[in-house]
């Protein structure tokens, strides 16, 4: 066979396979296609409100007492709303060139109480409390223990509420004495003289039984009535506990140590004394500041000896707006959280419970024999 003749027969196989396989794949009917997978639904997640920031005032380096604040030592910085500190500055024109009146720590607010503007304001002349105080507000204190200071957790700079209970009894509004008046009954005699029956106690009642009315008497003394309310709200801690004879409750003037002295015989410094430490006074008053009405509010509670509790507010509710409390009663206490009246039933413990626990038996509130 010629060159030619296998060269054309070449051509007739490669056309003839390509038009085969052109059919084959054409008469092949479609692959299905997988399922598309579907998109993983994100979790939906409840946004976080933003946290509200304002620019303040705060120290760029150490601002010792008595120091003018220079223009360099002090600048603005965002802080957050909710916990923005009281007496705080929000321009540098009103902190440069003022001096410190204490020592202000690097990265802290500068405070408008913390400035003066005059060395002599800076004398040993007034007080630390005096110069920390807000503005408007005043300074009262209160007798503590563990169970009315939160277990002794306020400190300088928190802020607490203030729960009074009080004892109601009924008296006679001409008398002012507790209730029921004691009687006593006369008898006019013969010879037109009163004769006067010795005084009980109780109230005139007619009876069907008997031709005269009778005298009802208590049993015992009347029983107070309890009623618990939340007074005063916000009340800012100044301190805790008895503040120093200086006044220096910050402690800005520590007392340094004596310097050695040198002692010819050892050849050297003569070793100091080993130091004594004098144990602190127990924390059993707090000083408060508040408004001058809340403040003799709270004297007239103590005046009359009134249970007094603190409550220890959140850090973050400084600035929020005061809101109301029920006050809590045996009547609110049966109602609000349902309690039942047992039954009288036909059998009982033994033996009898007669009193249930107390948590401090000397802070009762009791009434003395002499009320009796």
């Amino acid at each position: 066979m010629s060159r030619t003749a296998m060269i054309l027969v070449l051509l007739v196989v490669i056309l003839g396979g390509g038009a085969a396989v052109l059919l084959l794949t054409q008469n092949q009917s479609p692959q299905p296609q997988p399922d598309q997978p579907i998109a993983a639904q994100e979790p939906q997640f409840t946004p976080i409100p933003p946290v509200e920031f304002v620019e303040i005032v705060i120290a760029l380096q150490e601002l010792p007492r008595g120091i003018v604040i220079p223009e360099d030592g002090v600048g603005l910085r965002p802080w957050p709303k909710e916990s923005l500190p009281i007496n705080s500055i929000d321009s540098v024109r009103d902190v440069v060139g003022r001096i410190a009146r204490t020592d202000i720590v690097r990265e802290s607010p500068v405070l408008s109480t913390q400035l003066v503007d005059n060395i002599s304001q800076i004398a040993s002349a007034g007080s630390d409390a005096a110069a920390v105080l807000p503005n408007g507000l005043v300074a009262v204190a209160m007798p503590i223990d563990r169970l009315t200071n939160v277990a002794h957790a306020p400190m300088s700079g928190d802020t607490v509420d203030i729960i009074i209970s009080f004892l109601f009894v009924d008296v006679d509004d001409q008398f002012q004495t507790r209730l029921p008046n004691k009687i006593t009954l006369t008898v006019l005699k013969q010879d037109g003289t009163l004769e006067f029956q010795s005084g009980i106690e109780g109230r005139i009642e007619p009876s069907g039984d008997f031709p005269f009315p009778i005298v009802v008497g208590p049993s015992e003394i009347q029983r107070p009535r309890l009623v618990t309310q939340r007074t005063i709200q916000n009340a800012l801690v100044i301190h805790v506990g008895t503040f120093p004879p200086d006044g220096d409750f910050l402690n800005r003037r520590p007392t340094p140590p004596p310097p050695p002295t040198y002692d010819p015989a050892r050849g050297g410094p003569t070793p100091l004394p080993t130091p004594t430490f004098t144990p602190l006074p127990p924390k059993d008053i707090i000083t408060l500041a508040m408004e001058p009405q809340e403040a003799v509010a709270l004297v007239w509670a103590i005046e009359s000896r009134l249970p007094i509790t603190l409550a220890l507010r959140s850090a973050r509710d400084r600035n929020a707006p005061p809101t109301s409390t029920n006050a809590v009663s045996l009547e609110y206490m049966i109602t609000e959280y349902r309690v039942p009246q047992p039954a009288a039933l036909p059998y009982s413990l033994e033996p009898a419970i007669r009193s249930i626990r107390r948590l401090i038996l000397s802070d009762e509130v009791t009434l003395s024999t002499q009320d009796r």
